[in-house]
């Protein structure tokens, strides 16, 4: 495997009524059969999305899907530690976050835990209180600065990510990790480097991947058949990889 920085976003989500994304001027998406036959073979609902970055050229499988601004849930959390960190919330990845004293059934959970630990457990009560620290001004602030999906922030400032409003597209969430990797957003490179070496999830010789995961339940609507459903999770995993020579974001979504 030559080098490579390729993102790849999976969600499980409800193939229902979502928000589209504004029609702006935007490179135009390929469809690759053979990319749309594997993601049906699944016996899912979903898309990938793949842009390489060395021709600015984008391709997929349903791409028809790929502008659809759905809950981001705890992929946001990419988002949430860059804020922290430039806000001053957390000093760096060893910065422990205490535990609120709510027993849960994650024990993993039940415990404090410095933001390296609580991004790898992926662990939304810590994220909640570093959110909460931040406050809603310092919040949309940077939300808008990145021009993350819908910027919309209303439900509460920990929950806006989860069952609030905030919605963003595969394209989008693409498009925020590409500028992620060459440090092209309103962060200090010591912010995003360390976010990254945070993101880091297998090493070899040949490649990097960088990834978070994430999931949420989908309301009415958004793939939801009656509130909130234990049947529609959704489910998000976003990687990339550093190569040699290309750079190929990409993103799926799918759902069971």
């Amino acid at each position: 495997m030559r080098g490579l920085l390729r993102l790849i976003c999976v969600v499980l989500l409800g193939a229902g009524a979502a928000t589209p994304t504004p029609v702006v001027a935007q490179v135009p998406v390929e469809e690759v059969p053979t990319a749309r036959q594997a993601i049906d073979a699944t016996g899912f609902t979903g898309s990938v999305l793949v842009h390489d970055l060395a021709t600015n050229s984008y391709r997929a499988g349903h791409a028809e899907r790929v502008n659809r601004r759905l809950i981001p849930a705890s992929t946001f959390k990419i988002l949430n530690s860059l804020i922290a960190l430039e806000t001053g919330v957390v000093t760096d990845a060893g910065t422990v976050i205490k535990w609120d004293g709510v027993v849960r059934d994650r024990t993993e959970l039940n415990r404090d835990r410095d933001l390296q630990t609580a991004f790898r457990l992926s662990a939304v009560p810590h994220f909640q209180e570093l959110a909460r620290r931040i406050g809603a001004e310092r919040m949309q602030r940077f939300v808008d600065a990145v021009g993350y999906g819908n910027r919309d922030i209303s439900g509460g400032i920990d929950q806006f990510w989860l069952t609030g409003g905030l919605r963003v597209s595969l394209r989008e969430q693409v498009e925020f990790l590409s500028r992620l990797h060459p440090g092209d957003l309103p962060f200090s490179a010591e912010t995003m480097a360390t976010v990254k070496a945070m993101m880091v999830a297998d090493q070899t010789a040949e490649y990097l991947i960088r990834a978070k995961t994430g999931s949420v339940l989908l309301p009415q609507g958004e793939g939801g058949s009656a509130g909130l459903n234990g049947a529609d999770a959704s489910m998000c995993l976003r990687r990339y990889w550093r190569p040699r020579h290309r750079i190929r974001p990409s993103a799926r979504r799918g759902k069971g």
